[in-house]
């Protein structure tokens, strides 16, 4: 078994799955893989079971019964990595937006240190490729709005390519998180900022997919935007629950 688990959340990724997880057991360190998918039509989970004849000891799936939204996904598999040991969890999407080799930028940043490293897209400026305009405004917008609500000093609340310590998600009620799109990215930063743990982001390069469909709607983005408010009014009314 590695000592680190990425987790990845699919819903429909047959174009993207095989080449992401083959790239990943490419690299120079060890990595056990984690597929969570919600019953994907398109055939991703057959896909990750017929490569688990050729990675027996460092794949892994969990397939749920349907489609039920990125949080509640990297939950499940925050679980799973914590019940079988793993020290160094990380997230990660399917579709390449996050470059693989990158992992091990954000591992070294926990070796040196971090509790939660953070590959940024707008750490030093902004590093996105392929987005529209008005995408990236929505974003770094976002990412401004958070910062101003919740205080935290995070150029990039709501990334999704992140490295958690063990002892970080431990820490954290898992049963308690709340949102279950792209809030629950700034739920869970902003749950271990509230705990104190050093959080540090490491700049990357985010390129927007190629290959399958965006999961991004009008839904997940208000509840970022609402979520964030009902968040820090929590966290400060109800310290003991959060």
């Amino acid at each position: 078994m590695a000592e680190g688990l990425v987790i990845i959340p699919t819903f429909n990724e047959i174009e993207n799955i095989e080449a992401i997880i083959k790239t990943v057991f490419d690299l120079k360190k060890d990595f056990d893989i984690l597929v969570v998918d919600d019953n994907s039509p398109d055939g991703t989970a057959k896909n990750v079971m017929d490569l688990q004849e050729q990675f027996k000891s460092n794949l892994f799936l969990e397939v749920r019964t349907e489609k039920s939204g990125l949080g509640t996904a990297y939950i499940h598999g925050f679980k799973w990595a914590l019940a079988r040991g793993y020290e160094y969890i990380f997230e990660m999407d399917a579709d390449f937006s996050h470059k693989p080799s990158d992992l091990l930028r954000l591992h070294r940043t926990c070796l040196n240190g971090a509790d939660v490293a953070i590959g940024s897209r707008y750490k030093k400026g902004i590093n996105v490729v392929n987005w529209p305009l008005g995408r990236i405004l929505l974003s770094y917008g976002a990412s401004f709005y958070v910062k101003l609500i919740t205080g935290m000093k995070v150029h990039d609340p709501t990334a999704g390519f992140v490295c958690y310590k063990r002892k970080v998600l431990e820490s954290i009620n898992l049963d308690a998180v709340r949102f279950i799109g792209y809030a629950f990215q700034i739920e869970m930063k902003f749950r271990a900022y509230i705990k104190g743990f050093k959080i540090e982001e490491v700049s990357i390069i985010f390129t927007d997919r190629i290959n399958g469909k965006s999961k991004m709607s009008s839904k997940i983005i208000w509840e970022a935007v609402f979520g964030v408010i009902i968040m820090k009014f929590r966290s400060v009314f109800m310290k003991k629950s959060f």
